[in-house]
Parts: structure tokens; sequence; C-alpha cells
């Protein structure tokens, strides 16, 4: 790899472009482009990154001025080194330069002295800057892959737990996977952002981690629970989202609003709070018939799964009561991919109803 650092001539004076070359090339470690050309000059600058611009201010069409305004367009070459030769009664001129990002000034005529002096300082600059700037790029790119690493040792965590909480009641393994990536086609549809995507199907498999507040003699009982009963098994919403809340990540901050909001209902029947409407945050309306949807379609001890046709049909019935019916469409519309994630993550044990939906 070249690490020589490349000077760029401009001038559209033939004997001036050898002079400086001549000059140039004595600095050790460079390479020395010439062009007579300024629109050439910015072609070359384009496709290739000079670490400095040696620039004549008086040329033909392009002047020096206009050379360095076209140039700061150009992308990455916001920070390029320009030196501009001018007349020493050009005060004006070196004012809209410095404006423009000029670095430095050469008179006419030029010192040689001078010129390889304030070349080879701004040269060090420069290479300073880019290995600053290297420096920078490294360690953020040390400090995204730590994160990625802590977060993905979060994530593993939060489906651990929620796994957890499944293992309480006779629900299977692959419910979590299926209901959680309902959850992203939902949210991708309603034109939820990557990240809230990434976020909700992140944070969807903690919706019952409050099941584990909830006594077994409860949670595993085969038959309708008594009015008493139910009320118990309706805090663990409650206790899922005391569990979650005050947490400085915000996954687990929306892990916290989901398990407490996917028990609401639209018409306000639903509990802990009995929200109604868009009063119920947006990630538990979604939560909410991604995890019936597949409650519905998937076999359990107690029950056989419903067909496929039989549960669009109660989402459909039940949308604007139960459900959010934006959710509710959102779903149906993408039943393409709510096909392909039920056949991805498949329960070995349990029968696919047949349904033409």
């Amino acid at each position: 790899m070249d690490t020589k650092q490349r000077i760029l001539v401009v001038d559209d004076n033939a004997v001036n472009l050898t002079l400086f070359r001549h000059l140039l090339q004595k600095i050790e470690g460079t390479l020395v482009e010439c062009r007579d050309d300024p629109q050439a000059a910015l072609a070359w600058c384009a496709e290739n990154e000079p670490d400095l611009i040696l620039l004549d201010y008086m040329m033909p069409e392009v002047d020096g001025l206009e050379f360095i305004r076209r140039l700061r367009q150009i992308p990455r070459r916001e920070d390029v080194a320009v030196v501009m030769v001018t007349a020493d009664t050009e005060s004006d001129v070196r004012h809209r330069a410095l404006e423009l990002g000029a670095q430095d000034f050469l008179t006419k005529p030029v010192d040689r002295v001078e010129l390889t002096a304030r070349v080879r300082n701004l040269l060090a600059l420069h290479h300073s800057r880019r290995q600053l700037a290297n420096r920078a790029e490294w360690l953020a790119a040390e400090v995204a892959k730590a994160t990625a690493e802590i977060a993905a040792r979060e994530k593993e965590a939060i489906l651990r737990l929620s796994r957890a909480a499944e293992y309480r009641d006779p629900e299977t393994g692959m419910h979590l996977l299926r209901m959680s990536n309902y959850c992203r086609i939902i949210a991708a549809q309603l034109g939820l952002s990557e990240a809230e995507q990434a976020l909700l199907l992140e944070s969807s498999p903690m919706h019952d981690i409050g099941k584990v507040g909830t006594p077994d003699h409860i949670l595993l009982k085969p038959g309708r629970l008594t009015p008493e009963e139910m009320e118990i098994m309706k805090q663990r919403a409650t206790i899922g989202y005391e569990i979650l809340r005050d947490s400085l990540s915000p996954l687990l901050q929306c892990a916290a609003v989901v398990a407490s909001a996917h028990h609401e209902k639209f018409d306000g029947s639903g509990y802990p709070q009995g929200l109604a409407g868009e009063a119920i945050p947006l990630h538990g309306r979604i939560v909410a018939v991604a995890d019936v949807f597949d409650a519905l379609t998937s076999e359990r001890p107690y029950k056989k799964a419903w067909t496929l046709d039989a549960a669009v049909d109660f989402l459909k019935s039940n949308a604007g009561t139960h459900f959010d019916p934006a959710c509710v469409e959102a779903f149906l519309a993408a039943w393409p991919k709510v096909l392909e994630i039920r056949a991805r993550y498949h329960d070995e044990a349990e029968a696919t109803p047949a349904a033409d939906t």
C-alpha cells in the first residue's frame, strides 16, 4: 500500500507547473500531480483524494475561489488542505478564500524556502489529523462492537427469562418466536421504523413475564377459573410491569409497557387499567393481536388448535372491541409473511389445521 502523501498543483501556466513540481518532489514521501486545467483537476479530485492542493488564483473560466467552492462540494473533500497562490495586493481575495476553506497562502513571486516549509507543515498537520481520525474511527468501531455484544447478551437474557415464564404453563417454546415475529410484521405494515420494529421484536417475548408471580394452582388449572381466580390471574400484567419498570434499558422499558398493555382491549374492557383506543400504547395493541392469534392457532393440552380461518374470523369480528382495527388490518395485509413465520417456527408436536385463508 502506497503511504506517500499526494500533492495536486493546479496552475494554467506550464512554467509554474514545472517549477512547483521540481521543488515539491524534493519533499520526502510525496507524489506530485500537476494539472493546467482546473476542470480536469476537479475531476481528478473526485476520483482521487489529495493530501494538499497548491492552487493558483488567476486562472481562466474557473478561478481559485470557484475551484475551492466546487472542491468542497465533492464528498469527503471538505477538509483537503488548500494553499492558494495570489498577488501581494489581493487581500480581498485572501479573505474570501479563507471563508471558502483555504488554509494558507503564498505570495507571488513564490519564495522556494517558504513554499517548502509551508507545504511540509501542512502535510504534517494533515497527517496528524488523519491519524486522529483513524484512531477515532477505530475507537468508534470498538465501542460499537462492545455495545453490540452487550445488547446481544441482554437480548439472550430476556429471551431466557421469557422462556422461563412460558415453562410455568403448557404453552410451547416456539410461541415466543412466532408471536414476536408477528409483532414485527404488524409494526412494519403500520410504517414503524426499522429500529422500532427491532425493539418490538426483541421486547415482546417478555409480555407474560408476570406469570412468574401467578400461583401454580391458578396458572395450571385445567378448567375455567372462578371470578376470584381470574382477578389473581389478571395481576400478571401488573407484576410483569413492576418487574421490568424503571430499567435504564430501552429494551426493558418497552417490555414493561408491553407487559402492562397487551391485555387492554380497544373498547376499554381490558385490564389492568381499562384503557381504551389510542390511550393503549401502540406496542401493547400490536402484541394483543399477535399473541391472541398465535394462542388460538396453537394446540395446548387443554384445547385443540383453531383453524387459520377461524382465528382470522375472530380477529375480524373483534376488531374495534378487543383489538385495534388498524393492527388487525396490518396483520392480515401481510398474510403471506404470517404463514411464512408460522411454518418457520412450527412446533413439532402441533397438528397443522387446514385453512383456505
